[in-house]
């Protein structure tokens, strides 16, 4: 079956396949780092100067950016960590705890800027420096525009679930900085300034959705959720279509990260052999592995005489 040995004292101590994060992994959160401090620095020069709201949002956003990219590019970092001793498995939950604190942070963001608009809304405080603004805008969509276009490209090649949580991060950024572009150029043709407010709390409600829905995939991984219906739905198909299995029970399946795992009892003729049992079993693997090639597969099989799944509990 699809396991190693650890380098440990222990030889019945066992490992899941390691497999480590690539350059192009490690260096998406950097580069995303560094645009995320350029954008963060101009736009809070030029929303003080201005007193945009939504303006403000965007720079505290991308502040936060930043701040999010160095955590993920540790969390990658620590991801490639063989299993150990304390830490069996590996540390493939890393991925799934990075991108439920990177939610969590955005969420706050979000938060931050309702409140901010509320506040802008109760002094009635006016926008300046609009044409500034407009340029820091334009050039602050293109920057993310390029930054989205790579790390695309990054989780199309690598499938890392914490590039996939800054991509969706990075999305929203670039959403909101078309709608904070919108205002201010509505602001610069119609002296609306009521815009910049409604802008801004628009851009926070948008942000606390996009962030949920990074914290609940990220808390779904932390609880073991089951691997997508359609894949279990494949491994279900491979085991019934083995005509020397003759039932299987316990099927239990999870993942984290670059891992999947999958457990099960498969019920086989008592008087089998044990060496024609295990290579049943090596071939089922193995027909698991090729549902996703690009993922670490640790499958644990069970062999029974019998079917005993109503001897247990599970």
């Amino acid at each position: 079956m699809a396991v190693d040995l650890v380098d440990t004292h222990d030889p019945h101590v066992i490992k899941p396949p390691v497999h480590k994060s690539s350059k192009l992994e490690k260096r998406a959160p950097l580069v995303a780092t560094g645009l995320s401090l350029i954008l963060a620095i101009i736009k809070l020069t030029v929303g003080i100067m201005s007193g945009s709201v939504a303006l403000l949002a965007s720079a505290v956003d991308s502040i936060m950016d930043m701040f999010v990219s160095v955590f993920n590019f540790l969390a990658i970092r620590l991801s490639d960590k063989s299993p150990d001793e304390q830490f069996q498995f590996g540390y493939g939950k890393v991925e799934a705890l990075a991108a439920t604190l990177e939610g969590l942070v955005v969420m706050g963001s979000g938060f931050f800027i309702l409140y901010e608009s509320v506040q802008k809304f109760i002094h009635k405080e006016s926008v300046t420096h609009i044409s500034l603004s407009i340029a820091v805008m334009g050039v602050s969509i293109v920057i993310v525009g390029i930054l989205v276009a790579f790390l695309a490209y990054v989780v199309k090649k690598t499938n890392n679930m914490v590039i996939r949580a800054d991509l969706l991060h990075y999305k929203t950024d670039l959403y909101s900085n078309g709608a904070v572009l919108l205002s201010l150029a509505i602001i610069y043709f119609t002296d609306w300034y009521w815009i910049d407010i409604l802008f801004g709390a628009a851009i926070g409600i948008y942000i606390i959705k996009e962030a949920y829905e990074l914290v609940e995939e990220g808390t779904h991984v932390l609880l073991d959720v089951s691997l997508p219906e359609e894949e279990v739905e494949k491994i279900i198909d491979i085991v019934k279509k083995d005509p020397r299995v003759t039932d299987f029970h316990f099927l239990k399946t999870r993942y984290a990260g670059k891992y999947k795992f999958v457990e099960m009892h498969i019920v086989l003729k008592p008087e089998m052999q044990l060496l024609q049992a295990h290579r049943i079993s090596d071939a089922i693997e193995e027909k698991i592995k090729k549902i996703d090639p690009e993922s670490q597969w640790h499958i644990l099989i069970h062999l029974d005489p019998y079917d005993d799944s109503d001897m247990h509990n599970f």
